[in-house]
């Protein structure tokens, strides 16, 4: 039996529920923003990609800031004015009427996607044993992958059938459902610094500690790969000739669920080794074997090797950027986690958008693909150098004594 140990508990569920209900908010949304400022305000590209990247911006700045409220023991503050900003942005889109607006309104929009989204995987990874913590993250994280497969497909299908307004009825009621699920669940202690510490670095915010830069990084390369696929699917259908892309995203569902939980206790056993490169390659499988897609049965193919990639590296990657720092900056840890997300997608969408305008969206998969050969690089000489520090230590301890 998988699901064995003690932490999944009511408030490890009720808190999974809601952070899937704040990412179907923000993936539904999502997708459709790009073809809604199209069609409202004749937008070209350039307009479209702006709009898509403030909220990136806004929520990248918040989560900083977020991340040393909760050090300082604010985490339910942080957890309501996230909610409260989150809902009244959402909302705020009906009365969108200009692009001026709509920018203000995805700038805060990004304040409290930041703010709520750092609060719960944080409280999360202090639910969860620190030796279940890839198991553990990777159950949570199940709410995270699976909005980001299903939401583009019932948010498109939304915006196509019954229009924007009724798409943000649908994600402002979402949201709104966080507020007395999150009442129920009994936040652990928040495990704050000694005041002397704060005194002291009161006037300092730190963006990150160096112990996670390696995994943030390895993050934004994934997350890139991903901007391509959520910004760029459905024109990529079009290029071949395919209709119903979603189901790209439902199998890549399915093959996120049946790999996470399984990816996590590999993690918890073996480390990232065993996790990161194979996962890698499935995912470079995935995008090359999309980018020759001509018929829905490879369609489905590539989104299962895709996804069992996708699903194998996300948690382990989290996993082990919240085991690299201690308990008091895995709201630190967690941002940055969470910024690598966003800024990739923005990342993947800008860059992949101007390959793709110069090339084709096959090709433009295709070099996506090589983003996990950066990552398989990267790592791969990290974990040599280590060994090679690890040897050397090992030779000096030797001579010393």
């Amino acid at each position: 039996m998988l699901i064995n140990w003690k932490h999944l508990t009511k408030n490890f569920i009720i808190l999974t529920i809601c952070n899937l209900l704040l990412f179907l908010n923000i993936q539904m949304i999502t997708p459709a923003v790009p073809a809604y400022v199209k069609d409202a305000f004749h937008s070209n590209d350039f307009t479209v990609s702006i709009v898509i990247s403030v909220f990136a911006f806004a929520a990248i700045v918040a989560r900083v800031f977020a991340g040393e409220a909760i050090k300082k023991g604010q985490r339910n503050l942080i957890l309501l004015i996230g909610l409260f900003v989150l809902i009244l942005s959402t909302a705020g889109y009906f009365w969108s009427s200009s692009i001026a607006l709509l920018l203000l309104i995805r700038i805060i929009y990004g304040i409290g996607f930041g703010l709520t989204s750092t609060t719960f995987p944080t409280t999360a990874s202090d639910i969860i044993p620190p030796r279940k913590m890839g198991e553990g993250m990777g159950y949570f994280g199940l709410s995270t992958s699976l909005s980001m497969s299903i939401a583009p497909v019932i948010g498109l299908g939304l915006l196509g059938k019954f229009g924007f307004p009724t798409l943000i009825g649908v994600t402002t009621l979402l949201t709104v459902l966080i507020f007395p699920l999150s009442k129920i669940i009994r936040m652990p202690s928040s495990k704050s610094v000694p005041f002397q510490e704060i005194s002291k670095h009161s006037s300092k915010v730190q963006l990150m500690d160096k112990k996670i830069i390696l995994p943030v990084f390895l993050n934004l390369l994934l997350s890139i790969t991903y901007g391509g696929l959520i910004s760029f699917l459905a024109l990529f259908g079009k290029e071949v000739h395919l209709s119903n892309v979603g189901w790209f995203f439902l199998c890549n569902a399915f093959a996120v669920l049946l790999v996470r939980p399984i990816s996590g206790k590999i993690f918890d056993k073996k480390g990232h080794l065993a996790v990161l490169p194979p996962g890698a390659l499935l995912v470079m499988i995935g995008l090359l074997s999309l980018s020759f897609t001509t018929s829905m049965k490879f369609l489905l193919i590539s989104a299962l090797f895709y996804g069992l990639g996708y699903g194998m590296l996300q948690p382990s990657i989290q996993a082990w950027t919240i085991k690299q720092v201690t308990p008091e900056k895995r709201g630190m840890a967690n941002g940055a986690f969470l910024n690598s997300i966003d800024l990739g997608v923005a990342i993947g969408s800008m860059l992949l958008g101007i390959i793709a305008t110069n090339t084709s969206y096959s090709m433009m998969y295709r070099l996506s693909a090589l983003c996990m050969v950066v990552l398989l690089v990267v790592y791969l000489l990290s974990q040599i150098k280590k060994l090679q520090r690890s040897k050397n230590k090992k030779v000096e301890e030797k001579m010393s004594a």
